[in-house]
């Protein structure tokens, strides 16, 4: 059974009398294990996509199918708890509690979901190392970079073991180095704990890393890229770069 999937979906923003199809019609899927990337221009319904599939937002119509549950069919509560047990999310804003160590941010969905946290000690371990901040653990956000700070979240968001890790311009806050530092993480993820990823960017570098690359132009799929496993970085950079000026032109 896949871990996510988009049937149709509509969103319709109304502004005056005017009406904004932020997403016209949108299907696909998503394995379990599996590093998507979404990329289009601005207002091409990147950001309303994620959104809807993490049950931040509904669509107008159409629906979202994750984990076996159908968002449309769930009230607040249910939507509430189905997006706490089965989504992480990363967003450009790194959203950590500044009187919290780095060690309390990563362990506070757990926290909030009225668990023990001592019984997730061997998995804080395993993602403390995994993140490279075992040696910051008892560092608050100011004393950590920005880099570091999107480490935090990002273990943050795997603590729980979640069906999806959502990240929402994850790189959009740090340079070159950081950046390419998260985007090899939650690569690693999807390879060694079977993670599923979803990333909204526009940075071509960023979705180089996913093993699909959904494009967006005005609220629908127009393209996919699916390089094969062995190829490089910089050569994935080059497909989606070409994409990108196809689009655009």
């Amino acid at each position: 059974m896949p871990v996510l999937e988009a049937n149709a979906l509509h969103k319709e923003f109304h502004l005056g009398e005017h009406v904004v199809h932020a997403l016209a019609g949108v299907n696909f899927v998503v394995e379990k294990g599996e590093f998507v990337g979404i990329m289009g221009p601005s207002g091409s319904g990147k950001s309303t996509l994620l959104h809807i599939l993490g049950g931040l937002d509904t669509a107008t119509k159409g629906g979202v199918i994750l984990a076996g549950n159908d968002l449309q069919k769930l009230n607040d509560v249910q939507t509430t708890l189905a997006r706490r047990h089965n989504i992480g999310f990363v967003f450009q804003f790194f959203n950590l509690l500044p009187t919290l160590t780095a060690e309390e941010n990563v362990l506070l969905p757990i926290i909030i979901d009225g668990k023990n946290p001592r019984e997730y000690s061997d998995r804080l371990e395993n993602l403390l190392k995994l993140v490279d901040l075992t040696d910051r653990r008892h560092h608050k956000p100011d004393q950590l970079s920005g880099g570091q700070q999107q480490r935090v979240a990002l273990a943050r968001a795997l603590i729980t073991e979640p069906a999806i890790v959502l990240a929402d311009e994850p790189t959009g806050n740090l340079d070159t180095k950081a950046g390419t530092n998260i985007m090899e993480i939650l690569q690693r993820s999807c390879r060694e704990m079977s993670q599923t990823v979803i990333v909204v960017t526009h940075d071509p570098r960023a979705a180089a890393y996913a093993q699909r690359v959904i494009f967006l132009r005005d609220g629908l799929i127009v393209q996919e890229y699916k390089p094969k496993e062995s190829t490089s970085i910089a050569e994935r950079m080059s497909g989606i770069l070409t994409i990108m000026q196809e689009l655009e032109a």
